[in-house]
């Protein structure tokens, strides 16, 4: 029988998320960061077979600190505490990989996801350059734990300031953060310059193309380049969370990481404070769109 790994309890004692509220609600906008938590737990540096700083290649690091002025704006920022490595929050909850346990994950289990055939997972399997994270198997009540104590929580917080916002404004709009290595940036084709920023609305079925045209105005009035939907659509929370006809708009923002990150390092770059004021201006422009209007565009669809 193969060893079984450690299996304390996950995240004893931590706080699973993070919600930065503003003192005042007064916008329908909720900003969120899934991939840039820092606190790693002490089951998951004692059983895989890497080190913290490989295990940080997966992180969207730093995101939640570019956008943490959002209470400022009268908008919630949530972010995720826990590592990516540990638990994809931007997975749905069935996304298991059955190569990674000694036992027999649910029948219920999406096993043959994308996602999880690439080892990428609501538990992942790899780190982002392709790296085995494990030596050897975990058991399935492991990553049920890893689930209770993290998955769930945050999209529990999720959920409630989408229908807080619904509630209050009659619409939401979900701003899903998230960064891409500069490899991911590369240009479509030769010649043509790097992509900075990449506009996922599932092809225009999350989110109002209003909101999307306004984002990316925004962003090429900087100079950055932008896309849509290519190379990143949007993944599990655009496309569960983003409901038009209902009021609920996702629109998922990719950073090239050079334009802020020394990507080896993992460290910010002196480019990160310039960064962090454009994105500044973003979230302004974003919390002050007008969701009445927004409510007629979806009366008239």
């Amino acid at each position: 029988m193969p060893e079984k790994i450690d299996s304390s309890p996950s995240y004893p004692g931590r706080r699973p998320i993070d919600v930065l509220a503003p003192a005042e609600t007064s916008s329908p906008v909720i900003f969120a960061s899934p991939h840039s938590g820092r606190d790693y737990p002490g089951e998951l540096l004692r059983n895989s077979r890497l080190d913290r700083h490989a295990l940080r290649q997966s992180e969207d690091s730093y995101v939640d600190l570019l956008f943490d002025e959002a209470p400022r704006m009268g908008s919630p920022l949530l972010r995720a505490l826990f590592p990516r490595a540990f638990v994809d929050v931007n997975r749905s909850r069935q996304e298991l990989d059955p190569r990674m346990f000694t036992d027999n994950v649910p029948k219920s289990s999406d096993t043959r996801s994308s996602r999880v055939i690439a080892g990428l997972g609501v538990i992942p399997r790899i780190v982002a350059d392709g790296q085995d994270i494990y030596g050897r198997k975990l058991y399935f009540m492991d990553a049920k734990r890893r689930l209770s104590a993290c998955y769930d929580p945050y999209h529990k917080a999720l959920r409630g300031l989408v229908d807080e916002a619904r509630a209050r404004f009659g619409c939401a709009i979900l701003i899903d953060c998230h960064s891409m290595p500069s490899a991911g940036g590369a240009p479509f084709r030769e010649g043509e310059p790097p992509i900075d920023f990449v506009l996922g609305d599932r092809f225009g079925s999350s989110c109002s193309p209003e909101i999307v045209r306004l984002a990316e105005d925004v962003l090429t009035g900087f100079g950055y380049q932008v896309t849509r939907n290519a190379p990143y659509a949007g993944g599990y929370v655009a496309a569960s969370y983003g409901r038009p006809r209902t009021g609920v708009h996702a629109l998922q923002i990719e950073i090239n990481r050079a334009l802020y990150l020394d990507e080896r390092r993992i460290t910010r770059t002196e480019a990160f404070e310039v960064l962090r004021e454009n994105m500044i201006v973003l979230m302004r422009k974003l919390t002050e769109f007008d969701a009445a209007d927004l409510c007629v565009a979806q009366a008239a669809e």
